[in-house]
């Protein structure tokens, strides 16, 4: 499974904008994925808005993101 978070930043005041960050070999290193087109009016919907950013790049629920090739059915433990 991917590692993506999403988190809300502020550069000016009273305006919000979502990132989803990607974190690949080194799980301690995050960089950025995707960002808002425009900025939100609130944090709460900067956030919304990064959710549904993140769950389109989703194909099934039930897995989550994966990498190319993963398989949502593999037993992660090996």
């Amino acid at each position: 499974m991917r590692k993506i978070s999403i988190t809300v930043v502020e550069p000016e005041p009273g305006r919000f904008c979502w990132l989803l960050l990607e974190s690949r070999e080194d799980a301690s290193v995050w960089g950025p994925l995707a960002t808002a087109d425009e900025p939100c009016t609130s944090w709460g919907d900067a956030f919304d808005a990064g959710c549904v950013a993140l769950c389109k790049l989703v194909q099934d629920e039930r897995v989550g993101p994966q990498a190319v090739g993963e398989n949502g059915d593999a037993n992660p433990e090996g």
